[in-house]
């Protein structure tokens, strides 16, 4: 897994733009990649850094990162979850414990379960994904500076 993700990160630094391009790119894959929005994320990525003229290739491969720790996604989804949740709810409250009792697959297609999860989700989607995506910014930035200047990118087309 570890020769995976540097295999995919090095792939990311190789990239012919500016490294505020680059990390901007990686930055808008990381964030999207923190959302539910499942078979959307690359899609969204690419548009989100199409329409912020960043590095596209740069944020279609951070949002793919992502899959590296798919077994954690339960556990992530759930904490911003009640972090949504909590936000939302006036006076806050944490959300009530998950019982597999009550897991019915018949309602989880039905759009009320949706929307009561999704609005919550994306929510604490934003407030996990919010310091990821500051560090990430300044850490490929920063690495992408470095290897620009070993490397010189032409700004030519």
């Amino acid at each position: 897994m570890r020769a995976r993700f540097r295999r995919h990160f090095n792939r990311l630094l190789i990239i012919q733009d500016t490294p505020h391009s680059v990390a901007t790119g990686a930055t808008v894959g990381f964030t999207l990649g923190f959302t539910p929005l499942f078979g959307m994320k690359t899609l969204l990525a690419l548009l989100v850094a199409a329409l912020l003229r960043v590095n596209k290739v740069a944020a279609v491969i951070a949002v793919s990162l992502h899959d590296l720790v798919f077994p954690l996604w339960p556990v992530i989804y759930r904490a911003e979850y009640d972090i949504g949740f909590w936000l939302l709810h006036h006076p806050h409250q944490w959300p009530a414990d998950f019982d597999v009792n009550q897991l019915n697959p018949q309602s989880w297609l039905h759009w009320t379960t949706f929307a009561t999860v999704i609005g919550p989700t994306l929510l604490g989607a934003v407030v996990v994904a919010t310091p990821v995506a500051w560090l990430t910014f300044v850490l490929v930035g920063r690495y992408a500076r470095r290897l620009c200047r070993a490397v010189p990118v032409s700004t030519t087309p």
